[in-house]
């Protein structure tokens, strides 16, 4: 499974950051960092909710950020 985190900022200047395989998985932050960060801890509890709950099987992921 191959998940992107695509960022975006907001013309209030807060950054916006979400992984668009996971639906919810979205969040803002002060910096693009910030967001960034925000939105892996969000889809890797998703990830785990979905295995834990049988939702998924268990299967090799990774996270790839696109570039500016």
């Amino acid at each position: 499974m191959n998940l992107t985190l695509e960022t975006e900022q907001e013309v209030d200047g807060r950054w916006i950051a979400e992984v668009p395989q996971l639906p919810g998985v979205l969040a803002y932050g002060a910096t693009r960092d910030e967001a960034m960060a925000k939105a892996e801890v969000l889809a890797l509890r998703v990830l785990a909710e979905q295995l834990e709950h049988g939702e998924a099987r268990p299967v090799g992921l990774s996270i790839s950020v696109a570039a500016e």
